[in-house]
């Protein structure tokens, strides 16, 4: 079966720093794009990052030059580095692979002092 697993969340304050994690399971990990999404209280989910079977990535807006993700294949990760972290981070982040149409069950991220 199909899985992502998020982890990584937490609570911090402005300006601090977390790496997000995505396990997956269940695909061929390596061939596949991968994607990180949140979604703010009232709000619709948007894409944070992208990134390709091929490692090439983009970002939202909002958070070029503070977000980076990237993938081990080996381990079957995905990871969201976010510096910088500002309130209007506050999500929860959710995992996906497009192509499977699969989305993990999120992890919290509370930007605030």
């Amino acid at each position: 079966q199909v899985q992502l697993v998020e982890s990584g969340g937490g609570l911090v304050q402005p300006g601090g720093s977390l790496r997000l994690s995505c396990a997956a399971s269940g695909f061929i990990f390596k061939l596949l794009a991968m994607g990180w999404y949140r979604q703010a209280p009232g709000k619709q989910r948007e894409l944070v990052a992208a990134i390709t079977s091929g490692g090439s990535t983009n970002y939202q807006d909002s958070v070029k030059g503070r977000f980076t993700i990237s993938r081990d294949n080996a381990k079957n990760t995905v990871y969201l580095q976010m510096n910088s972290l500002k309130p209007e981070d506050t999500a929860v982040y959710y995992c996906n692979c497009a192509p499977l149409g699969a989305w993990g069950q999120g992890t919290q991220v509370t930007v605030s002092s």
